[in-house]
């Protein structure tokens, strides 16, 4: 087993943290350490969190890890921010807001930047998920970019999803959305020292109510909480329900947690051969020039890219 590996499951941090850096630059050697880490993990819980810009993703994060930190558990953080422009790293360092645990050795807090991915979670994301699993870290929180009603990949990464909305900035409205409604388990009402608070709530409660889930998922109800995480009221509430779901999901029904791990393990294998696949097919096209004429075609509208498309997949496929 190579050393590196052995490091990170005796819970190295340096380690996690060397191997998270290959994984993010995509280095020759990351396909290697993912195969070896692999057999080593399903043990963690992984809770998503998710919602729009603004609404305390990442204080709620924060009082979430105080919470389970006190309860004995380890945690890990991955942390989805923008890419930055000109260097192509996360853009926000959602790793500030979380300073304090910084010194914590039962705490491990990583920022990733999307690069351009707008489902929410990038390959690499998920493959740093399966490194603080294999770490040995008991709850691993993936706090996603917040880009709204596309971000509902997380839901095939987490066993628990986790929508946050605030009251009067349309969030509300956002939330009731086809897409977030049904990947949410829990949906936290942030920041309810606000007026309209128990609106939102109540409008939740209505979409819920309409939208028929609890039949489909053959009992569970998602919860609604409210909290405030600058003062750290609900949390313990929000920990209980999170709590809750995982006993029904590992507990209470067997069809429901086949399908999520159906999802997911069918999820990522997608998106790892979709990306190999271009990966092996567009690297000589773009090394011998061909791209580029193809391309210039392209935008003088000598051809289309469907037909393009088509005979690259034939010429270099077989397809």
């Amino acid at each position: 087993m190579n050393d590196m590996v052995q490091r990170l499951l005796s819970g190295d941090i340096r380690a996690a943290g060397r191997i998270m850096r290959i994984i993010d630059d995509r280095g020759p050697e990351a396909r290697t350490l993912l195969k070896e880490i692999y057999p080593h993990g399903g043990r963690a819980y992984v809770i998503g969190v998710t919602g729009a810009p603004g609404v305390g993703k990442s204080t709620l994060v924060d009082r979430m890890v105080d919470h389970l930190r006190k309860d004995g558990k380890t945690v890990g953080v991955l942390a989805v921010d923008p890419t930055s422009p000109f260097s192509g790293g996360a853009i926000l360092g959602d790793r500030v807001r979380m300073q304090r645990h910084s010194t914590d050795d039962g705490v491990f807090i990583r920022s990733i930047a999307t690069r351009g991915h707008f489902g929410g979670l990038s390959q690499s994301t998920r493959s740093m998920i399966d490194v603080l699993d294999a770490m040995g870290k008991d709850v691993i929180i993936v706090e996603t970019v917040g880009v709204g009603q596309d971000e509902v990949e997380v839901a095939a990464a987490a066993h628990t999803t986790i929508i946050t909305v605030i009251p009067g900035m349309g969030d509300e409205i956002q939330a009731i959305k086809a897409g977030i409604l049904e990947v949410g388990d829990v949906f936290v009402v942030n920041k309810c020292d606000r007026e309209g608070a128990d609106q939102t709530r109540r409008e939740l409660e209505m979409m819920l109510d309409m939208e028929g889930r609890i039949q489909r998922d053959s009992g569970w109800r998602p919860r609604i909480v409210k909290t405030n995480a600058l003062t750290d009221f609900g949390i313990d509430t929000l920990l209980e329900e999170t709590d809750r779901h995982r006993h029904y999901l590992f507990h209470e029904n067997d069809e429901r947690l086949n399908r999520y791990l159906s999802t997911k393990h069918r999820s990522e294998l997608m998106d790892l051969v979709k990306a190999e696949i271009l990966e092996r097919l567009m690297a000589p096209i773009e090394a011998n020039g061909e791209l580029s004429d193809i391309i210039r075609d392209l935008m003088k509208r000598k051809t289309d890219p469907y037909s393009v498309c088509d005979r690259l997949l034939q010429k270099h496929c077989g397809l």
